[in-house]
């Protein structure tokens, strides 16, 4: 039988096909990486790692950035074929950005599936660490940004806690129960038991 991943050097490598939603991402990944770093995180994490369920966003971490950099970005999505939720113009968006409110982006004339994009800086912890320790993925030439996989369980089971998020956490620790480290769990707690305050 085949397993699900295999690890190569840094970098865990998921035994699947594409599907609609990686092109989607991948799409996106390849306009917003020439501007920004990022981290994907949440639902995603799941769904690439085989979980079998739909979802209309995709989560991704991005750090605020100013404006100039943020017009470049706004403009390059536009001319990629996506749109803005919030607005047409950055003089539009770039305010619910800079307040580190979320914003999103689709294909031009979708709607489903979105990317949620999520500012941060250092002041918002937890999400500050996990885009500092990102742990690479890969779906076949797609490789991706995402938390360590403790981190994403503990932050689901401890923070998120809908019903979804506890179903993925438990997907993640049987899916990764060869690749998890409890001390990394042990670590990861109290940064992610600081959003709770």
């Amino acid at each position: 039988m085949r397993k699900a991943y295999l690890v190569e050097e840094d970098t865990i490598v998921m035994n699947r096909d594409m599907t609609d939603l990686d092109r989607f991402v991948k799409d996106f990944l390849e306009v917003l990486k020439k501007h920004s770093g990022y981290l994907i995180v949440s639902g995603f994490v799941s769904i690439s790692s085989g979980r079998a369920r739909g979802t209309e966003d995709v989560d991704i971490l991005v750090p605020v950035m100013d404006r100039g950099r943020f017009d470049k970005l706004f403009k390059n999505l536009n001319e990629s074929g996506f749109w803005c939720y919030q607005g047409e113009t950055t003089e539009e968006v770039y305010d619910y950005f800079k307040d580190m409110s979320s914003i999103r982006f689709a294909r031009v004339d979708e709607v489903f599936p979105n990317m949620e994009v999520i500012p941060i800086d250092a002041t918002r912890k937890a999400k500050f660490f996990e885009f500092n320790h990102p742990q690479k993925m890969r779906v076949q030439d797609f490789e991706f940004n995402v938390p360590p996989i403790e981190f994403e369980i503990l932050y689901k089971e401890l923070v998120l806690k809908g019903k979804k998020d506890i179903e993925d956490a438990r997907h993640l620790r049987v899916i990764f129960s060869e690749l998890t480290d409890d001390a990394k769990f042990k670590e990861y707690e109290p940064i992610i038991r600081q959003e709770l305050r």
